[in-house]
């Protein structure tokens, strides 16, 4: 089973294949995700809010996304594996170097970034030296306290027109991939299409090259709040590996996500 790497991802994208990611973080729900043909494991900052019952992700320290790293990484053989750098660990572009370093360290394949514009030079320093970066653009929840809470991104004219601009400066500084997190599903659209590089969605409609749900949600464990982009996949299948097959099979149909999971 050959390995996905960012040009495997992209060689889907010019098929018009979707492909899948998950959120992992311990070696065994990897190995899992990994044996059934997710392609993309993301140790996220959401096990601020999955795994440490916080509100948000902002408490989680890079240790915690290094520890994570370590575990998921010896549960993967297949998929690509990427990292968040969490909430102020990247700050500067020196600080990004030095964290982005005990990541790969820990076994990721590449780095993720919330961020637009501020974040270009620190993007382009990253893959000189080596280390690729998956960048997040729309609704970035280490900034939910600057939006005011966990809020659709992009609804009017100008925030949308921004958005696209970030996604196309932040290719061309670098970037291998782009996370779009909770925006109207046409501006989604317009990214994809615009963008050489894959973009995965979540809670972007079905017209990304990918697509990214947290764990705990597809298999409807989240306690409190369930975000509307996500599907229990558990429920409708009563075992945790059909669960899985039950997304890949979805997403690559293009039935997931549907109207209902989608922000116009």
């Amino acid at each position: 089973m050959s390995k996905i790497t960012s040009s495997t991802l992209l060689k889907f994208k010019q098929e018009g294949k979707k492909f899948t990611s998950l959120t992992a973080y311990d070696a065994s729900f990897a190995s899992a995700f990994d044996s059934e043909g997710v392609d993309v494991l993301l140790v996220g900052d959401s096990m601020g809010m999955v795994l440490q019952g916080h509100d948000d992700t902002l408490p989680v320290s890079v240790e915690d996304i290094a520890y994570h790293t370590r575990c998921v990484r010896r549960g993967v053989k297949r998929a690509l594996l990427i990292a968040d750098m969490p909430f102020m660990s990247y700050a500067t572009p020196e600080q990004a170097m030095t964290n982005a370093a005990i990541l790969m360290q820990a076994g990721a394949n590449m780095v993720k970034v919330e961020g637009g514009h501020w974040l270009l030079e620190t993007v382009t320093k990253l893959t000189e030296r080596g280390i690729p970066v998956c960048a997040h653009l729309g609704l970035t929840p280490q900034s939910v306290h600057v939006f005011g809470g966990f809020k659709i991104q992009g609804r009017d004219a100008n925030n949308a027109q921004r958005i696209l601009d970030e996604a196309k400066a932040i290719e061309a500084a670098g970037a291998q991939l782009l996370v779009v997190e909770c925006i109207p599903a046409p501006l989604a659209k317009a990214i994809s299409e615009a963008l050489t590089i894959p973009v995965i969605g979540i809670g972007a409609g079905a017209d990304t090259d990918g697509q990214i749900l947290v764990m705990h949600d597809l298999l409807g464990i989240s306690s409190g709040y369930i975000p509307r982009f996500s599907k229990n996949y558990l429920k409708q299948t009563g075992e945790i590996r059909e669960a899985i097959r039950a997304y890949i099979d979805e997403v690559e149909k293009g039935i997931f996500p549907g109207s209902e999971h989608t922000f116009s």
